[in-house]
């Protein structure tokens, strides 16, 4: 079984909202407790202005946010941290510079140890198995697909549903998805924006308004309902 605190936001922004205004609430419950939290800026390459974004908003919830990068020495600041968000952007090179800098192996220890864990989109990627189901371009190479590993399946932020009404000949989400299943048999979450999973001890459960999009190698897809267990 793997143990652990996670938050894993589907993505940082709804329609109509602000920077992680839809998912306050569950942050607020889940960092209960918590005075200060470290921030991953890795998938962007404005470190300093996704920093700057985070920090301001965190505030807002009375947390104290301080960025990694800006650390002198980030496996020190992990080994301190109380609880750590890693924000969206390009799956690829969160996890590359995850790698360059000797996290993978510190931040999977602690969160191991109670250190409390977040993330939205490519922070939620990260957190699973592999990032082999991101919809990311890879414009950088990591030294290997292998994340994580503190959630148990795989994670396919920002799913699409088909529109009935598309002209577009490309695959659809769930077209890829099901291509991965051809080739891995670790299940897929198609978790729509504005859901997100949280896990203590080994439960997950789906929040949100929304539902999810389940994908596992031998059934067809198929809806989980908000406020549902997961277990597959």
């Amino acid at each position: 079984m793997i143990l652990g605190s996670l938050l894993l936001i589907s993505t940082s922004k709804i329609h109509g909202t602000g920077y992680l205004d839809h998912a306050e609430g569950e942050i607020r419950d889940f960092v209960s407790g918590v005075k200060s939290l470290l921030f991953v800026p890795y998938a962007l390459a404005d470190r300093d202005g996704y920093a700057d974004m985070a920090r301001e908003r965190f505030a807002r919830m009375n947390l104290s946010c301080s960025s990694i990068h800006r650390s002198a020495n980030a496996r020190k600041a992990v080994g301190m941290a109380e609880a750590i968000f890693i924000g969206g952007g390009n799956t690829f090179r969160l996890l590359k510079t995850l790698y360059d800098e000797g996290l993978v192996e510190p931040i999977r220890e602690r969160v191991k140890a109670g250190m409390r864990y977040m993330g939205a989109s490519a922070g939620s990627n990260v957190a699973g198995p592999t990032i082999r189901t991101t919809n990311d371009m890879p414009i950088v190479q990591p030294p290997s697909f292998d994340a994580l590993g503190l959630f148990p399946y795989q994670i396919n932020p920002h799913y699409i549903d088909p529109d009935p009404n598309s002209t577009h000949m490309g695959e659809t989400r769930e077209e890829r998805l099901l291509q991965y299943l051809e080739e891995n048999e670790t299940p897929v979450i198609g978790l729509r924006e504005g859901s997100m999973l949280r896990m203590e001890n080994g439960t997950i459960t789906l929040k949100g308004s929304r539902t999810a999009r389940i994908f596992q190698r031998g059934k067809a897809p198929w809806e989980l309902e908000a406020g549902s267990k997961v277990e597959l």
